[in-house]
């Protein structure tokens, strides 16, 4: 029997998420606690931040500070700086993970696939060419061969050093 190690998951099982009061994408950046929920980057209107249960290694968010579901809403400002986060994100992505492409995309509402709907926030997801095998297609299982907290590191370290040189 070949056996998975996936030593993330028992945090996962034990999650209380589903009886969390409040909004996660507003109370995390208030927590200042950047590291332990893994925020990545802090705009002026909008941040970036690893997803706790990503599709794949490096699976980012970005998300406005306002909280709103209606992507209508979005200022102007609001929708440049996501922008411009959302590419920030996919250049540290290739400086730390060299994929071979991404998807970016948005789950407007719950029918949709929105695991949070009522806080809207782009995903960004490096993909890389064979990453779909048959655990997901067959078995109903994702993968993710690295700890969150490495993965932060690496896009943090990343970031930074994109930072400098612009």
């Amino acid at each position: 029997m070949d056996r998975i190690w996936a030593t993330w998951r028992m945090a996962y099982i034990s999650d209380k998420k589903h009886k969390y009061e409040g909004c996660i994408f507003c109370d995390f950046p208030k927590a200042e606690k950047d590291q332990e929920y893994k925020i990545l980057y802090r705009g002026k209107l909008a941040y970036i931040i690893m997803n706790a249960y990503p599709y794949s290694n490096g699976h980012l968010m970005v998300i406005p500070y306002r909280h709103t579901n209606d992507f209508t809403s979005l200022s102007n400002e609001e929708a440049k700086e996501i922008m411009a986060l959302g590419q920030l994100a996919i250049k540290a992505l290739k400086k730390a993970y060299n994929p071979d492409g991404f998807n970016v995309g948005w789950n407007l509402g719950e029918v949709a696939g929105a695991g949070i709907a009522q806080h809207i926030h782009m995903h960004v997801v490096p993909r890389w060419n064979g990453d779909t095998n048959f655990m997901p297609v067959i078995g109903d299982v994702r993968v993710i061969p690295e700890d969150l907290a490495v993965g932060y590191n690496k896009i943090k370290k990343a970031i930074e050093e994109i930072e400098q040189n612009e």
